[in-house]
């Protein structure tokens, strides 16, 4: 892969284009090998729901080798704009980190994300000096509101949190991409096997990010491989650019010359 296709955030530089996460899975050990799998170099980790005060206790934090992955914690958990802005500081605080994954969930059964309180956070982080990536609704306008507000990427849903869905609205994220060319564009929630990565990949997704599709996974080691592959794939298709679509048969050889 050549350097001028790593992803860069912030200014910033990751080799691969893959986010995993931490959560779901049946064990730490399972944890460890998947992330090892994947070859991501940035990891996200709710905020809320490790012990990050006193490390003298085990945490999956010690199941994380911090010297090649990049953590990014997150605000999961969080129902109103001021738990999340909370949450952000609690993280930089013990984790000395400007990084934040903001969520600001409005509905406890689709999990779906509540875009004006996500807006309001990441104007009070931003200005707080927070490298801000918000996951929202597969939105147009609010990505270029948090963009406006200088949110460091935008993270737009494919599908609900841990549903394994897919890509559910590829307008939505076809149009976000051809009208915000030189924003970050991070697919986040829904994603559920390999097929689905490389779909977000050649809607022209910088990244993706995901967890439960890897840790759900009867095999979540060989998931998180075939997570690799699929980013990978998707991002070359890409970039070479696909045919175009026709309705009717085209002849792979052509007929002009043929011996009769």
């Amino acid at each position: 892969m050549l350097a001028s296709d790593h992803l860069v955030i912030a200014g910033k530089t990751f080799q691969s284009r893959l986010i995993i996460g931490t959560g779901k899975y049946p064990s730490n050990a399972v944890m460890a090998k998947a992330h090892e799998a994947s070859a991501a170099d940035m990891v996200t980790v709710a905020v809320r729901r490790v012990n990050i005060s006193d490390r003298t206790k085990e945490s999956l934090l010690d199941y994380i080798d911090t010297s090649k992955m990049f953590l990014l914690p997150n605000t999961a958990g969080c129902y109103s704009a001021d738990e999340a802005v909370r949450t952000a500081r609690l993280a930089r605080e013990a984790l000395t980190t400007e990084w934040i994954k903001l969520e600001v969930i409005g509905d406890q059964t689709t999990l779906f994300p509540d875009n004006e309180q996500t807006l309001d956070a990441a104007r009070i982080l931003v200005k707080e000096g927070f490298v801000v990536l918000p996951y929202f609704t597969d939105d147009l306008i609010m990505a270029k509101k948090l963009l406006d507000a200088g949110c460091a990427a935008v993270m737009p849903l494919a599908a609900p949190i841990g549903s394994g869905l897919g890509v559910q609205n590829p307008t939505n994220l076809r149009i976000m991409r051809e009208q915000l060319p030189d924003a970050t564009i991070i697919v986040d929630a829904g994603v559920g096997t390999a097929s689905d990565a490389t779909i977000a990949m050649e809607l022209g997704a910088d990244a993706v990010l995901m967890n439960t599709a890897i840790a759900e996974a009867e095999d979540s080691a060989r998931m998180a491989e075939a997570m690799k592959l699929a980013i990978q794939a998707g991002r070359l298709a890409y970039e070479a650019g696909r045919m175009s679509k026709r309705l009717y048969a085209s002849a792979s050889s052509p007929i002009a010359g043929v011996v009769r």
